[in-house]
């Protein structure tokens, strides 16, 4: 009897270990749970059951998808919708174009000057973006861009880029010089080695930096709010915070549907490149 209890003694020791980790565990899972579950049953309820029922109370109809529909038309989601990917798709593109490429001559190239340079766009991520947008708005005013989305483009791509520069600086800067001097001794020009070997080296810490700014493109509020001054020109963030019904009623099953299509679609985005960013950022340099 004294002996299966001390046998069992370190087992009991382990489990009671364990459980405070489990109950934080859990606690997390709530937290992050818990508001995702409230949205998207929110999204299904009906303005009386918004309005006479508990916040926390389950809709009635658990197949009422009526308020998609509406946000979906009526709501204009799908004008907000595109125009945020007419936003993000090109400005994201000139970032990390122009980012890798600014990184890829900051760390490989040999060159006087790329000290200074560096610390310049180092400078630029400690400059406060609500600084520049009453300036920029003028400029953009005289120049006539106001009633396109070019605005938003532009300034997405210059805000961008600093960050972009220093963190693709970073990740060539953990590539061995000495697959690009092998490259160099071969015979390879500083166009062919970008492409062939230092893009695909680099490759998955490109999708590292691209979701970083896509998240902070699509969410952006202070910018695309600043910027787009006609109603078809906003983008699903200022969309979503002019989100209302009739007479300015505020709409709120439709107004959950259309944030809950904006949350779970941003984060099949994340979970569908996560595979790709968790991967080795050097595992290029092995293949044969």
């Amino acid at each position: 009897m004294t002996a299966t209890f001390t046998d069992r003694s370190p087992r009991l020791i382990r489990f009671a270990r364990r459980v405070p980790v489990w109950i934080i565990i859990g606690l997390l899972l709530v937290v992050v749970v818990y508001p995702l579950f409230w949205l998207l049953t929110g999204s299904l309820k009906t303005q009386e059951e918004f309005l006479n029922n508990p916040t926390w109370a389950l809709p009635e109809d658990w197949t009422n998808f009526s308020n998609y529909v509406e946000a979906w038309t009526t709501g204009n989601l799908d004008v907000y919708i595109r125009n945020s990917i007419l936003a993000v798709v090109p400005a994201l593109f000139f970032t990390i174009v122009f980012g890798v490429a600014a990184g890829f001559a900051l760390e490989v190239m040999v060159w006087k000057g790329r000290g200074p340079v560096l610390l310049a766009f180092l400078a630029g991520i400690m400059i406060p973006g609500q600084m520049i947008l009453l300036p920029l708005f003028t400029i953009y005013f005289r120049a006539g861009l106001t009633g396109s989305l070019w605005p938003l483009i532009i300034t997405y791509t210059a805000i961008g880029l600093p960050l972009t520069v220093f963190m693709m600086a970073t990740y060539f800067r953990s590539v061995p010089r000495e697959v690009f001097e092998a490259a160099t001794l071969d015979g390879a020009n500083i166009f062919r080695m970008f492409w062939t070997i230092g893009f695909p080296l680099v490759r998955n810490a490109i999708f590292t930096v691209a979701l970083v700014q896509f998240f902070f493109i699509w969410n952006d509020l202070l910018i695309a709010l600043t910027f787009t001054t006609r109603d078809d020109l906003r983008t699903i963030q200022v969309g979503l915070l002019n989100f209302t019904g009739q007479f300015g009623q505020v709409q709120y099953g439709p107004t959950f549907a259309a944030i809950a299509v904006n949350v779970i679609g941003t984060l099949a985005i994340y979970l569908f490149l996560n595979q790709r960013v968790m991967k080795g950022l050097t595992a290029g340099s092995v293949k044969g």
